[in-house]
């Protein structure tokens, strides 16, 4: 806990929306591994009870007050890693909402101002204002890795092919955020491809969460394997993809 900035000997983690989900289960297998997490969620309390059961399982958790949708919150978040660490690692884009509450149907004749920009602040600008706020001290980790938790859903080539298993799934909002992240993740990749960063978009899968509901067809366990794998590979892994559990998904 009396680390000096820098001085850490393992990797530093930051998975935001870690409080519940796939993102304490990426923060616990990150954990496991023994990666240092900083639990991230909107809820103080909240995070620091996930961390509180991370550190019953041994794991070097801390909890961190982080809205994406603040920018208050986002400098602060960077000066404690910065204090705290003195760099980061490996950075999860894992804070999402749907704020349509349905995942069938298409609604794009009645989708909501407030849905789309209440949804794009989260998934979208909220995430790139992070990103780029910590970019600093993932620059100084010698293999910065960004995962951003997209979906199945964003993917264009996916949604207009009116025979594929997501072409009955148009919530516009939810998906068009994803679509965008996915921009955001082929563009900043290139923008750091001469680095030692690399960044990538992760479908987790359907899964058994608050969000995925109970019908899902995977276990939150398995949901959190492809953001694990994204931020562990080594310096010969992919920059400026798209995939789920290994298999390339089209943009």
């Amino acid at each position: 806990m009396g680390t000096h900035a820098g001085n850490h000997p393992g990797k530093i983690a930051l998975v935001t929306g870690a409080n519940k989900g796939i993102g304490l289960e990426t923060a616990r297998q990150l954990g496991r591994l023994g990666i240092a997490v900083v639990v991230a969620a909107r809820d103080q309390a909240k995070a620091e009870q996930a961390v509180s059961a991370l550190q019953d399982a041994g794991i070097d958790a801390v909890p961190l007050k982080l809205d994406v949708t603040s920018t208050a919150d986002i400098q602060a978040a960077a000066a404690l890693l910065e204090s705290r660490y003195g760099r980061l690692d490996i950075l999860i884009n894992n804070a999402g909402i749907n704020a349509e509450n349905t995942w069938t149907g298409n609604n794009s004749q009645t989708v909501t101002q407030a849905q789309l920009r209440k949804t794009f602040d989260t998934n979208f600008f909220g995430v790139v204002e992070l990103t780029q706020a910590l970019l600093p001290l993932l620059k100084k980790s010698p293999a910065g890795r960004i995962v951003n938790l997209s979906s199945i859903l964003g993917s264009l080539t996916l949604q207009a092919d009116p025979g594929s298993p997501v072409a009955g799934s148009k919530a516009l909002a939810y998906n068009a955020s994803k679509t965008a992240l996915n921009a955001f993740t082929i563009h900043l990749a290139d923008a750091l491809k001469d680095t030692s960063i690399k960044v990538n978009s992760a479908h987790p899968g359907w899964v058994k969460t608050d969000m995925g509901g109970a019908g899902a067809s995977m276990e939150v366990a398995d949901g959190a394997k492809t953001s694990v794998e994204l931020a562990l590979f080594g310096e010969d892994g992919p920059n400026g993809t798209y995939s789920h559990l290994g298999n390339v998904l089209p943009w």
